[in-house]
């Protein structure tokens, strides 16, 4: 009689039971054994930040409970290498199949290739399932077979396609024998919250309780209470109107797709009443469903987007390295309250309305004209939801780096944000108690103020509250001279292509601000005997090694029959660091500036156990979405960077739904 079959599920940000297709997979084979492998040298400057590592710690501690009332707890461990882990839990426990559910950023792309083909290597199963997302990124495509650079055009294109039904969650699972041999280590060995951090990590348990069955409930809220006025309430800032599901959908804690049918349904339930207000909540709330999917999307099909602008022009955007006016900016002491209140609510919670972040950014890029690429990892390293490829999509949109993102040379006033989306100066009061009294019509500009109201106020401008560190006709001046600057130097560059070529030189036509857009092939006619479900990677080619990427130098990744795949490039020049699957429509070289999209290191995280004790060269991403309580983590030094931290702390209130 043959021994029964052993299978691996290797949970990463799928902490679920519910919808979980890697789960229900294995679940039919005779024996499972679910593992959680944390290895921080391979993050890289993708480490986690403290708020983020909290909640990661809390959902795995649910899903180990889960797991353990189906049959077969979650065997955690902490290795130095993930590939060596597997193979270690292959080797305890005999297993002959690994299955997982799909990640999208580049550097997990990368790495399940690498495990991927060595486990084939040795004759292992290795299936790949999606979890994460509604469409897969390389089943979408216009009808060139070219991967969208235009989230429109993409989410119609989504909306004409079929929807996968929810799979069906396991009731029992059997464990195998041999898992005494595994070295496993407890939660608490996994080192993913330190002494120093427990203190300030207990107040996020006020405001959040992590967890996929908790998900579920918050889900339920949101649709049956809320999800009638989210068109409404969406626009306001001083409380927590949105659905509060991003960080239960970064950690795979809540189905997308369950998400998605749930909504729908209201919807056509809704649909009797003819009622124009809840059609217009349900589509605003499903779009940002979709804007999640596109972030995914553009990850997948122009995997650079972590360090470098998706339109080409933006490489000669003259960026101010200015880190004096980083750290004002991240301490909320710029002098423009609304943009002041969001960064110290970030600092004190963990999570900002997205409306916030919109504005903190576009202050960020617009009127301090910084790199987008620190305040990305900024973001990063301080929301609790922090979305590797959220982050990206959100802050290239801000910084016009996107076909249909924001205009390069739109300067939006955080005096009239702040009477738009905060009329009553509420959000400014609680979180900048220094205007705590300054009267409403004031509250958005102190500046304007005459002296005797600044007076009775208790307000002195440049002592207990910052001047403006920039006034509004300076920024626009030196917004209109950056972008003409931008688009002088692309000119330049185009005619000295062009020069070097056989063509002749159109002055007229190298005048032209034309938009540098990237053509990526998605759809290709190859026949794969494969299993579609299997994940597929972009064609990548001589990846620039670095803290978060060792060992891609050089990679060829290919399709499961040793085919390239969806994602391939026409290409002739590439660049000297990376490889891409995108191609710029000039087909030149392109250049990124280390000086400018490198972070500064008075940002650099000093938490104990970060392998990465400095942000490296390229910043990576992050999302408009919850921050961090620790300084030491997010590495401000006290003295310097210190906002009344024990102010802020007393000040913290776990986010609240409008009534």
């Amino acid at each position: 009689m043959s021994s029964p079959s052993k299978t691996i599920v290797w949970f990463r940000r799928d902490l679920r039971i519910e919808d979980n297709p890697a789960l229900a997979a294995a679940a039919k084979d005779a024996c499972v054994l679910p593992i959680f492998i944390w290895c921080p040298s391979e993050e890289g400057q993708f480490y986690p930040g403290r708020a983020s590592r909290w909640w990661l710690k809390q959902s795995i501690a649910h899903l180990d409970r889960s797991l353990k009332s189906l049959g077969s707890p979650l065997v955690l461990i902490r290795a130095e290498s993930t590939l060596a882990a597997i193979l270690q839990c292959i080797g305890a426990i005999g297993a002959s199949r690994l299955v997982y559910n799909h990640l999208y950023d580049p550097v997990s792309l990368v790495r399940d290739h690498k495990i991927k083909n060595q486990l084939v290597a040795l004759g292992i199963s290795v299936q790949s399932f999606n979890a994460d997302l509604l469409f897969e990124p390389w089943d979408v495509y216009d009808e060139n077979g070219h991967a969208f650079t235009t989230f429109s055009a993409f989410w119609d294109k989504c909306m004409t396609l079929p929807i996968e039904l929810t799979s069906t969650p396991p009731w029992r699972l059997v464990p195998p024998t041999g898992v005494e041999n595994i070295q496993s280590c407890s939660l608490e060995d996994l080192g993913l919250e330190n002494e120093a951090e427990k203190s300030s990590n207990a107040l996020l348990s006020r405001g959040w309780t992590p967890g996929w069955s908790n998900a579920d409930k918050v889900l339920s809220e949101f649709v049956e209470g809320h999800l009638l006025e989210y068109s409404k309430n969406n626009m306001k800032v001083e409380r927590t109107t949105t659905s509060l599901l991003s960080p239960y959908l970064h950690f795979g804690e809540l189905s997308v797709r369950k998400v998605y049918q749930t909504v729908r349904m209201k919807q056509i339930y809704w649909a009797k009443d003819d009622d124009s207000d809840a059609e217009e909540s349900v589509n605003l709330f499903l779009r940002s469903i979709g804007l999640r999917e596109y972030s995914r999307y553009l990850c997948f099909n122009f995997p650079f987007t972590h360090e470098r602008s998706l339109l080409g022009n933006l490489k000669h955007y003259p960026w101010r390295a200015d880190e004096l006016q980083f750290k004002f900016w991240r301490q909320g002491r710029t002098g423009f309250p609304l943009v002041d209140a969001g960064m110290r609510e970030l600092w004190a919670t963990g999570w900002i309305h997205n409306r916030t972040r919109v504005i903190v950014a576009s202050f960020f890029v617009k009127f301090l004209l910084l790199p987008w690429t620190w305040g990305m990892k900024y973001f990063w390293d301080t929301l609790l939801d922090a979305d590797l490829e959220s982050d990206i999509l959100g802050w290239q949109y801000i910084s016009g780096s996107l076909p249909d993102g924001h205009e390069l040379n739109r300067l939006d006033s955080p005096e009239v944000q702040g009477n738009k989306f905060d009329p009553d100066g509420e959000y400014v009061r609680y979180w900048i108690p220094e205007l705590a009294r300054m009267p409403t019509e004031w509250i958005h500009h102190p500046w304007n103020a005459p002296k005797s109201v600044l007076m009775v106020a208790g307000v002195e401008l440049g002592l207990n509250y910052p001047e403006p560190i920039v006034d509004l006709n300076t920024a626009r001046e030196r917004l209109d001279d950056a972008v003409s600057m931008m688009w002088e130097l692309d000119r330049a560059a185009k005619i000295a292509i062009l020069s070097n070529s056989d063509e002749v030189v159109d002055d007229n036509l190298v005048s032209i601000n034309s938009l540098d857009i990237p053509k990526v092939i998605v759809k290709k006619e190859v026949v794969y005997s494969s299993s579609s479900l299997d994940q597929r990677v972009p064609s990548v080619h001589n990846i620039k090694a670095s803290s978060c990427n060792k060992g891609l130098k050089g990679l060829n990744v290919q399709g499961p029959n040793g085919d390239e795949l969806s994602g391939k490039v026409e290409t002739s020049v590439m660049d000297e660091d990376l490889r891409s699957t995108a191609e710029s429509s000039s087909a030149r070289k392109r250049s990124v500036s280390n000086r400018l999209f490198a972070v500064p290191n008075s940002c650099s995280s000093s938490s104990e156990g970060n392998p990465s004790k400095q942000y490296s060269s390229h910043a990576p991403m992050g999302s408009p979405l919850h921050p961090s309580l620790d300084a030491d983590q997010l590495g401000r030094e006290k003295e310097e960077d210190d906002v009344d931290a024990q102010s802020s702390i007393n000040a913290f209130r776990p986010p609240k739904r409008s009534a």
